[in-house]
């Protein structure tokens, strides 16, 4: 594997860098990467599911796989460790938002998802601070705007999306000068949610393409092009992107 040219990253494009892309054998992570090696990435994708996490390596002609679950802090060790040398930008897509009534939470899954979104990127953030980073790359993680609504079964949800600004704007201090940022999806046509809403997908595809001010749905593209620009856009740390077609500022949407 290649990793870089051993300065910090500059310039618009991203040639003679990696991007290592953890939950990226599908859906944003997955864009994402294809649109890094449009730039001259070299990218390495991890995912849980070693079939998938193949396809996809081959897709997008990824030069290192890792399978593994990421919320396994000791795996996430052994990935880290056995990088060939410092790599210049992680993406974290990994994870699902955790909807449920108090009376219906399955605490396994609930821990497994508060892992994802809380300690995943602290994880990350400690092996960047370790040198893992280089200086001058970047961290990027992603949540969501969902939970800002208030109501019944986003308690998990709205504790996680409040939570990560803070902790990433607190991360961007500490591993300086590698840079550290947010990006909040709404909606996203991908595989995951697909998932999440079944047979109400459509539906909801409909509903987004009327309600929504751009009048079409965010897709994985739109939010990998945000990824890719925060990662080439040096000045930018410490804060959250919101990607959502305007979704925030329409009523019941």
């Amino acid at each position: 594997m290649n990793a870089g040219d051993g300065g910090a990253p500059h310039g618009p494009g991203l040639t003679g860098q990696t991007v290592v892309v953890i939950g990226g054998s599908s859906g944003i992570g997955l864009e994402t990467a294809r649109q890094a090696r449009a730039r001259g990435a070299d990218v390495v994708l991890t995912g849980r599911d070693p079939g998938r996490l193949s396809d996809a390596a081959a897709e997008v002609g990824a030069g290192l796989t890792a399978a593994f679950d990421a919320t396994d802090l000791a795996a996430l060790d052994q990935f880290f460790a056995g990088l060939a040398g410092p790599v210049d930008h992680v993406m974290v897509t990994a994870g699902a938002p955790y909807y449920g009534l108090l009376a219906d939470i399955d605490f396994g899954q609930a821990r497994r998802s508060m892992e994802a979104h809380l300690f995943l990127p602290v994880a990350v953030a400690r092996h960047a601070a370790a040198g893992r980073v280089r200086p001058g790359g970047s961290l990027l993680f992603t949540g969501g705007t969902g939970g800002r609504r208030r109501a019944a079964g986003l308690a998990l949800a709205g504790y996680a999306t409040a939570g990560l600004p803070a902790l990433v704007a607190n991360l961007a201090l500490e591993v300086a000068p590698v840079r550290v940022n947010l990006i909040a999806p709404g909606f996203v046509d991908t595989p995951l949610s697909a998932r999440l809403l079944g047979g109400d997908l459509d539906r909801r595809r409909d509903q987004l393409r009327a309600g929504l001010p751009i009048r079409r749905v965010v897709g994985p593209e739109d939010v990998a092009a945000l990824a890719v620009h925060l990662m080439t856009n040096t000045a930018l740390t410490g804060a959250t992107y919101d990607i959502d077609g305007g979704q925030q500022l329409v009523t019941g949407l």
